[in-house]
């Protein structure tokens, strides 16, 4: 009988051992991917940085030639700002839902208002021929790259940490251990999608 009990408390320490190593298994896969997606929107942060450490320099360059398009200047700084914010919010909590779609959003504007000031350049062949601007052009152009492969390194990650969470038996395990979802990071307006076309 003693016997018996032994083997019955060893087979159910030994099932709640293989139990819980199972737990911290998934656990430590679902860390590991929370980090890796939070890692990737630290890469899209460093570019987004960049170019709006840019966007005052190209404006500055602007207001020179285009003393006529004061509201067009300040809609772009105004943009950058706030494209700004709602990227510092994200940064704080990256994949949290509404500071993704919020930096989605900004980012769309800010895109918007740089195609706009871009469009009207184009009527100032002097600013067109500026050599400081040729060189922020080709700045931006090349952060703009940067972000858009930084953003698909960010949601592919958040979508392999997504798929994780969901699947059964992680699923049972994130919601009691506060994973929540993650967001991808999308631009909001559609005719904005396209990064800014930098010509001239």
């Amino acid at each position: 009988m003693t016997y018996a009990i032994l083997i019955f408390f060893g087979g159910f320490i030994g099932f709640v051992v293989i139990v819980a190593l199972f737990c911290i298994a998934i656990y430590n896969g679902l860390v590991t991917l929370r980090n890796r997606y939070k890692n990737a929107f630290a890469q899209i942060d460093v570019q987004l940085k960049r170019r709006y450490d840019l966007i005052p320099n190209l404006v500055e360059t602007a207001k020179g030639y285009m003393k006529h398009e004061k509201e067009t200047l300040e809609a772009v700084i105004q943009a950058r700002n706030m494209a700004y914010k709602a990227s510092e919010k994200a940064t704080a909590n990256p994949g949290d839902p509404a500071a993704m779609k919020g930096l989605g959003s900004a980012e769309g504007q800010l895109g918007g208002a740089i195609g706009r000031l871009f469009a009207l350049a184009e009527s100032y062949p002097d600013l067109k021929a500026n050599q400081n601007m040729l060189n922020i052009q080709e700045e931006l152009t090349s952060t703009e790259n940067k972000v858009a492969f930084s953003r698909q390194g960010y949601n592919d990650a958040v979508t392999a940490y997504n798929t994780k969470r969901e699947q059964f038996p992680a699923v049972v395990l994130a919601g009691m251990f506060g994973f929540g979802s993650a967001e991808l990071f999308e631009i909001e307006v559609e005719k904005e999608r396209d990064a800014p076309q930098v010509k001239f």
